[in-house]
């Protein structure tokens, strides 16, 4: 996942923080286009949402294949149509076009987003937990972040989760990237570690970290801590454009309330949430391929609660944190006022 960073012209709203537990919830929201003629942006009431959600069908994506397929979007009056980006289209392509009306993406890749004009906002928090780590071997003598200084460290590239998981690690462990190799080896995790081309590679904990073990190859997760890079990244989210927003609030919070409905059930159903995914991604009939899954999505579970057990809650102060730590690491062209990038109000109400 990929973006840019730059000031929306809109003023400055009040945000608003969900502090209560959200358990039970039911919908999809809605976006549309960036730079549509008056009129003509976010769809009318009763319109399809389409829901973008990255390159390729996953269990991660479990949430919205539950809600879907056990009724909680029909139930909430809303139809729901998801997508998933082709490999080579940029995150926010289709948002921008008006193809999408909610898209799934990084907190802090929102806010690079609006960086470069694109009034994207942040509407529901769905992982609380940064999912990005370190893995290096079990043996390695790497552990804690102080330990990076002079280690080659593989990461996909200077882009997306991995990257600005692997800037908080060296800022925690008070360094660099200079004072590191940092190696560019895209998605060739397994291959760089295996072939010792590298000490550690950034990868996902409840994805490439599993990759590793299934492959017989121990790994260990050096982890942001939650006192320190880890609390400053917001990460994977959903968020629409303000003129979506502004048009279709109602389908909005009906599309968030039902997606998190959907986590609920999700979280609480595991195995039946890999049985009702079989439909969205290929290949998942086989057993092999539902052990896999299964073990993802526990490992995937965690992450999807703040440390209160609520879904969705969005944390202003993270997003101040994230604002601050993205400019001073030059990811952001300019300070952004964290709290236009996103807005509690479509989140159900305790």
């Amino acid at each position: 996942m990929r973006s840019t960073f730059g000031t929306s012209q809109r003023p400055a709203r009040r945000r608003h923080a969900v502090g209560a537990v959200l358990l039970s919830v039911a919908a999809v929201a809605a976006l549309t286009s960036c730079a549509e003629e008056p009129g003509k942006s976010g769809g009318k009431s009763g319109d399809a949402i389409t829901v973008g959600l990255t390159y390729t069908p996953n269990i991660q994506f479990a949430p919205f294949y539950v809600a879907q397929e056990k009724g909680f979007y029909k139930s909430a009056g809303i139809e729901v149509n998801i997508r998933h980006h082709g490999a080579a289209e940029d995150l926010f392509g289709a948002l921008k076009r008006g193809k999408e009306d909610v898209v799934y993406a990084g907190g802090d890749e929102i806010l690079q987003a609006r960086a470069k004009n694109l009034p994207i906002v942040d509407i529901a928090t769905v992982y609380h937990k940064y999912p990005v780590a370190l893995l290096v071997p079990e043996d390695s003598d790497i552990k804690k972040p102080a330990d990076l200084k002079g280690k080659t460290l593989g990461t996909p590239g200077p882009y997306g989760e991995t990257y600005f998981g692997l800037l908080a690690l060296l800022k925690e462990g008070g360094l660099t990237p200079k004072d590191a190799k940092v190696k560019y080896i895209g998605f060739t995790q397994q291959a760089a570690l295996k072939g010792d081309r590298v000490d550690g590679v950034m990868g996902y904990t409840n994805n490439d970290a599993i990759a590793f073990k299934e492959s017989g190859t121990p790994v260990r997760a050096l982890n942001l801590s939650s006192e320190g890079g880890g609390q400053a990244l917001v990460g994977p989210s959903l968020g629409a454009k303000q003129a979506t927003l502004d048009k279709r609030g109602d389908d909005v919070r009906k599309f968030v309330d039902a997606s998190l409905r959907g986590m609920q059930y999700t979280i609480d159903h595991p195995q039946e949430a890999v049985k009702l995914s079989q439909k969205y991604i290929p290949g998942l009939r086989d057993k092999g391929r539902q052990e896999n899954a299964l073990a993802v999505l526990m490992a995937t579970r965690p992450l999807m609660r703040n440390d209160n057990g609520e879904l969705g809650y969005i944390d202003p102060q993270v997003w101040d944190k994230m604002a601050d730590f993205m400019y001073g690491q030059g990811l952001l062209d300019e300070q952004i006022q964290a709290e236009e990038a996103y807005d509690a109000e479509y989140l159900p109400k305790s």
